[in-house]
């Protein structure tokens, strides 16, 4: 395994809206929190919200960041998003193109 996918992580969270969602993805890489967002508009959630279950179409936004990144990365979320209790799921990355990984750890720098 590659010591930089060790470092990798991918974030997810959701927005109310495809605007909400690039507003909060372009600051993020703007701001090197993030090296690359991808952001998936057609997502339909269904949870569980004050004791009720609810649905909302929200779009998706894969974040691909670094472990030293994801403290204020996760702050910043936070002061960004709309949502009371936005969601922050951190996945490891094992393995990936060195070439890529190289790109990502770059990019935050």
């Amino acid at each position: 395994m590659p010591d930089s996918a060790c470092t990798v992580r991918i974030v997810l969270t959701t927005a109310s809206s495809a605007e909400e969602a690039q507003r909060i993805a372009r600051t993020l890489v703007e701001e090197r929190l993030a090296a690359c967002t991808t952001i998936l508009p057609a997502a339909l959630s269904i949870y569980r919200w004050h004791g009720e279950i609810e649905s909302a179409h929200e779009s998706l936004i894969l974040i691909k960041t670094s472990n030293e990144r994801l403290a204020a990365l996760e702050e910043r979320l936070h002061a960004l998003h709309s949502y009371d209790v936005p969601e922050f799921l951190v996945l490891n990355v094992d393995f990936g193109s060195q070439t890529y990984l190289a790109w990502l750890q770059a990019s935050l720098q």
